[in-house]
């Protein structure tokens, strides 16, 4: 599997991108999927529910399954955060794995970048970011695409990784 990441500051296009470029590979006959970071408290489940008394009674992981998909969910309790390898080993086989956030990762990224929310721009020290797709002109080292050229941002990523 390869693997590619969308990273950026708060406001600054990953998920949008993201979302675009699932869409545009995956039109192109690949399989794509996704892992994305967290970086508050999030619950795909809810008060109530079946499930959700499952985890609050102890359960160290609760699977949810019907005929359209499965979800498994895993609670950490005192445990820390599995580092990105460990998530992805979890993963089944597909031909290009995006990971949305994990700036600090040693996995290759494209980061997104709005000029608005004034936040630096992470790439000028960070060598494994390829490229840049901005909704401005930057003066770096190495590609900058426009934030909303899918297409040619997707060739990149998979000339990037060899697909």
């Amino acid at each position: 599997m390869k693997i590619f990441g969308v990273t950026g500051y708060k406001n600054a296009g990953k998920t949008g991108l993201m979302e675009r470029l699932v869409t545009e590979i995956t039109g192109r006959g690949f399989t794509v999927s996704t892992l994305k970071h967290a970086h508050h408290s999030f619950d795909i489940d809810h008060p109530g529910k079946d499930s959700y008394r499952h985890r609050a009674a102890g359960a160290h992981q609760v699977v949810l399954s019907s005929g359209n998909r499965w979800a498994m969910m895993t609670e950490l309790r005192d445990t820390p955060e599995p580092p990105l390898a460990d998530l992805l080993a979890q993963m089944a086989p597909v031909d290009l794995i995006l990971v949305e956030g994990w700036k600090r990762d040693n996995h290759p990224k494209i980061e997104a970048f709005r000029a608005a929310p004034n936040n630096p721009l992470i790439a000028t020290n960070d060598p494994t970011i390829k490229a840049v797709a901005s909704d401005t002109q930057l003066d770096v080292d190495r590609p900058v695409f426009d934030l909303n050229d899918t297409t040619i941002i997707a060739d990149f990523i998979l000339s990037e990784t060899g697909l």
